[in-house]
């Protein structure tokens, strides 16, 4: 098979990649610039050797894994400089470009990407490559420089750091109805709108927890604000003091989450997990830098 072939057959992997990247990494933007470094050092590698390769495919995928694992390491060191908590980059429901190839299933719910953000670097590329793209360990072997069984071992860990994370909704997040989570996505909106403490307090889960990203680049809450009670009365006081803001209903990483606009240009995303029929966790997305794929969405 010619060079031209092999390479035509790599252009179609390049979705697969982003959704691997985006996993992974929790950044679209991240995810895209080491989707582009693996197919940059394809293209560095001489034509007769880019033949000798039988899947160019696998080869990808390979040094795509290994690039993320490269930027979760050096991720871990930024975040802990980063001002306030820190976020995955949230998608909205349709969108173009990059962002269009993600697929849009519970493994890149909010809540799940935020417990992949506990695991270590080597155990989220073990457990995203296994459980949720069905790679098996032989190849993530080849991601990680270890042995098979260490690998399984990895996602194996990976796993109970799943089923032990706060809340038990992110394990079985995809039974949850989407017309559920909606309906209480739409109370929180008009309750929010009518500056109405008792109606959110009613809507929220008293142990609820409500985590903000503003990257220092624009005002956030520092710290996680837990109670239902406290989330309530922040969220009134923050409305009050950002007259102007539009709300509206949007899917956020193919889930029920609200977007708030200024004169058309989205500001903040806000995704919700729920509980027993509450909604427990709200996480805040601020941070300029994060919302890039929502230009349009207004």
């Amino acid at each position: 098979m010619g060079v031209e072939a092999v390479d035509g057959r790599i252009a179609g992997e390049r979705g697969r990649l982003i959704n691997i990247g985006y996993r992974l990494l929790g950044s679209l933007v991240e995810a895209e610039d080491a989707v582009q470094e693996a197919y940059a050092r394809w293209y560095a590698l001489p034509g007769a050797r880019r033949e000798e390769i039988a899947s160019p495919g696998a080869w990808l995928t390979t040094v795509t894994g290994r690039i993320c694992l490269d930027v979760l390491g050096s991720a871990r060191v930024r975040r802990e400089r980063y001002v306030g908590a820190w976020l995955p980059e949230p998608l909205p429901g349709c969108v173009g470009d990059v962002a269009d190839a993600v697929v849009l299933d519970e493994s890149v719910g909010m809540a799940f990407l935020v417990v992949l953000e506990t695991m270590t670097p080597a155990e989220r590329v073990a457990f995203v490559l296994h459980d949720v793209f069905r790679y098996p360990f032989a190849e993530i072997a080849e991601v990680l420089g270890r042995t098979a069984a260490a690998c399984k071992q990895l996602a194996s860990s990976a796993r109970r750091r799943v089923s032990a994370a706060e809340g038990a909704s992110v394990a079985k997040g995809a039974s949850v109805a989407v017309d559920g989570r909606a309906e209480l996505v739409r109370r929180v909106k008009t309750a929010w709108e009518g500056g109405d403490v008792a109606a959110l307090v009613a809507v929220l889960d008293p142990a609820a927890v409500m985590t903000a990203d503003g990257g220092g680049m624009v005002g956030a809450v520092l710290r996680p604000v837990e109670g239902g009670a406290r989330i309530a009365q922040y969220m009134v006081a923050i409305a009050d003091m950002a007259p102007g803001l539009e709300l509206v209903e949007r899917p956020v990483n193919g889930l029920p989450g609200l977007v708030a606009l200024r004169d058309g240009v989205v500001v903040t995303v806000a995704a919700f997990d729920v509980a027993d029929g509450r909604v427990s966790r709200i996480w805040v997305v601020r941070n300029p830098a994060k919302l890039g794929p929502w230009a349009g969405e207004g």
